[in-house]
């Protein structure tokens, strides 16, 4: 009887032992996984910095993303990299987003978004009419031209994803768009700067021309941190605002679904929206909203800011380094030429459109 409670009590701690193990165990498989993308990622984003500070004629995101295209070309990334390069493309491009609102101030966010706000549903709206319209016209129907419209109107791959959760898009449809939103996502990181300089914007219209005219979160901190830091600040304010848009483009498109399923008795829409809001909410912006406090109240040092600011860049060049090695060329070649046409088609009308609402509302 006495011996029981020791072998108990023995147990007890190799149980604890064997718990932690399978942990480690986990923790350490998970890094492996992850670590040769990023690796790759991090290198390409680090050397692309370097290149830029001792030639700074084009920003290091740029050089980053083009290092990356380059590498894809001639080695396509294989099974190995693709878990690092996803985590390099989107969580070390949210970290960078963070460490960016440590240079901001709720004033400075406040007086953007709502001035910003004329041309950021007008060019909304406009997207979403455009798609439906020139889309009808080019014979891209169902799926595949609302996520090109949504991915467009609002921050290209992350609406996209936004909405194939709602909707249940097909993967080839979701391949499509994705393809057809990243080649102007490119596009416009090397070109609008150029346009910019040539049409004389201010750093304030063109952070606001970036924020509303350009898809992907990536490509406008791109394109804008080639531009100037003033208009790379307002750019991503204007961006977050906008992806904002998601919430209320997923409730319409979930309830319509859901609307368009009744028939079906797939799922209660109140339910099945807020369980599907919940996975798609971009978190990471309450964090940033978190670092602009933590500044605005003095907690954040000027020099602490400053190399904040400095190291956000660095994985900005990383995120898309890592951007760049995951292009697939087939898949671009796959979308055919009507929904590359609807999404350059949609591309200059929204940039169009943003330009022109500037000039009608006094922000250009």
């Amino acid at each position: 009887m006495t011996i029981e409670p020791t072998e108990i009590e023995s147990n007890e701690p190799a149980e604890a032992t064997i718990a932690a193990s399978s942990t480690t165990v986990a923790s350490t498989g998970r890094v492996a996984r992850v670590a040769p993308g990023l690796i790759l990622a991090s290198v390409i984003g680090v050397g692309a910095t370097v290149v830029a500070h001792l030639a700074p004629i084009v920003g290091a995101p740029v050089i980053a993303i083009v290092i990356g295209i380059v590498v894809a070309l001639v080695r396509p990334a294989s099974e190995r990299l693709k878990p690092g390069l996803h985590v390099a493309s989107k969580r070390v491009l949210q970290a960078s987003i963070v460490l960016l609102g440590t240079g901001l101030s709720l004033h400075q966010v406040a007086s953007t978004g709502v001035s910003s706000l004329p041309v950021l549903l007008g060019t909304l709206s406009i997207a979403l009419f455009a798609a439906w319209l020139i889309g009808r016209w080019l014979g891209v129907v169902g799926d595949v031209r609302t996520l090109i419209g949504v991915g467009t109107a609002i921050c290209g791959a992350s609406a996209i994803a936004a909405t194939d959760a709602v909707i249940d898009a097909p993967e080839r449809d979701v391949a499509y768009a994705v393809a057809t939103i990243f080649t102007f996502n490119v596009v416009a990181v090397l070109t609008f700067p150029l346009m910019g300089h040539a049409m004389h914007l201010s750093q304030h219209s063109f952070g606001l021309l970036a924020g509303t005219a350009i898809n992907d979160v990536s490509s406008v901190v791109a394109a804008s941190t080639v531009y100037g830091h003033a208009a790379s600040s307002y750019a991503i304010i204007v961006k977050l605002s906008r992806t904002l848009m998601i919430i209320p483009i997923a409730l319409f498109l979930a309830f319509w679904r859901t609307r368009a399923e009744e028939k079906r008795e797939l799922a209660a829409g109140e339910k099945v929206t807020r369980a599907r809001l919940v996975a798609i909410f971009p978190w990471f912006i309450v964090w940033f909203v978190g670092a602009v406090i933590l500044n605005s109240v003095g907690v954040v040092p000027a020099h602490v800011s400053h190399y904040l600011g400095d190291l956000a860049q660095v994985f900005i060049a990383i995120a898309l380094a890592a951007i760049g090695l995951s292009t697939r060329l087939r898949d671009i070649r796959r979308a055919g030429f009507r929904p590359l046409a609807l999404g350059a088609s949609l591309w200059v009308v929204v940039t169009l459109s943003s330009l022109a609402l500037q000039a009608l509302t006094g922000q250009g």
